[in-house]
């Protein structure tokens, strides 16, 4: 009989942890005090993981801990083998409690017809809804925080499986003393060379969508003043240093010193529903069918203010 294969290395994942914590202070004294831990108590897991290693993972000096150059190399593996970890415990977890679903959505977006109808059908199961930022639809996902997310495009969606709901029209955000306050509807022709800000660590794939960068004919969109938070985007707008492109569903949120004025001639938004690619949660299948029926975008207090959904083929 052929040889059986060697056992795998067994590493003490604690261990790897400390060793992360440590490489992100490079201070055995403050890491230990993130840890909850004793200095020597710190030092003797991390001595523990270098002779499981068999190298040296920090040169210890009078000036301070320095990773080797062992250490360097271990330190991204080491966090790719943390996050699979709690990525297996999740699936595990989750095939374990197939009556259990997480549920995001995004900024300004509703999702409790669809989650009320959830729960009415399936009265047993355990539904959660938890709020993420507009970058996290897809992290969110593949980290098993949630299970399904209605969010709005652009955002990175390899691996997911997408199903349209409906459109957002864009409108344009100005004050209420700037030349095209007041108008029925604006082109992009109108705002050619009005400057329109950018958020300081925006997702650039998002910020090329809501400042239509490039424009159709292939010039960019003019640069204004760089925010480092939406609120002082529209701080900015509303001393008539710029404006800015948003959805309808957020003028009712919007300061009493700025106004919107429909934009023609553009995509609207797209909101949409996320799910993991090949997901076998029957209750996101289930979810995925109330979403596509409850969920249109209108005010879900006058059902016929809501646009009809639409969902891809």
């Amino acid at each position: 009989m052929p040889d059986s294969p060697p056992p795998p290395t067994i590493f003490d994942l604690r261990l790897v942890w400390c060793f992360t914590v440590v490489a992100e202070y490079l201070h055995f004294g403050r890491a230990a005090e993130a840890l909850h831990t004793t200095q020597p108590s710190l030092s003797r897991q991390i001595h523990r993981l270098e002779e499981q290693l068999g190298a040296r993972l920090f040169e210890r000096t009078p000036q301070g801990n320095h990773l080797t150059p062992a250490g360097e190399v271990f330190l991204p593996l080491a966090n790719a083998l943390l996050r699979s970890a709690d990525q297996a415990a999740a699936r595990t977890r989750a095939a374990a409690r197939p009556s259990r679903i997480n549920i995001g959505y995004t900024p300004g977006i509703i999702v409790t017809p669809a989650v009320r109808e959830l729960r009415h059908r399936h009265p047993d199961a355990d539904v959660r809804t938890l709020h993420l930022a507009g970058d996290e639809p897809r992290p969110a996902l593949l980290d098993h925080r949630v299970d399904a997310v209605v969010a709005r495009l652009p955002f990175p969606n390899d691996g997911l499986d997408v199903t349209k709901l409906y459109d957002e029209p864009r409108v344009l955000v100005v004050s209420l003393d700037h030349r095209l306050a007041g108008k029925e509807s604006v082109t992009l022709d109108d705002i050619a060379d009005e400057p329109l800000p950018q958020v300081r660590g925006a997702d650039p794939l998002v910020s090329a969508f809501w400042r239509i960068d490039p424009r159709p004919d292939g010039r960019p969109a003019p640069d204004g003043p760089v925010a480092e938070t939406v609120e002082d985007k529209f701080e900015l707008i509303a001393a008539g240093q710029a404006v800015t492109i948003s959805t309808h569903v957020h003028t009712h949120t919007l300061r009493p010193d700025l106004t919107t004025v429909p934009l023609e001639g553009v995509e609207p938004s797209h909101v949409v529903l996320a799910t993991r690619t090949h997901e076998r949660n029957g209750l996101v299948t289930a979810f995925r069918t109330y979403a596509r029926a409850h969920l249109t975008g209108g005010d879900p207090a006058d059902p016929e203010s809501a646009p009809p959904s639409w969902s891809a083929e």
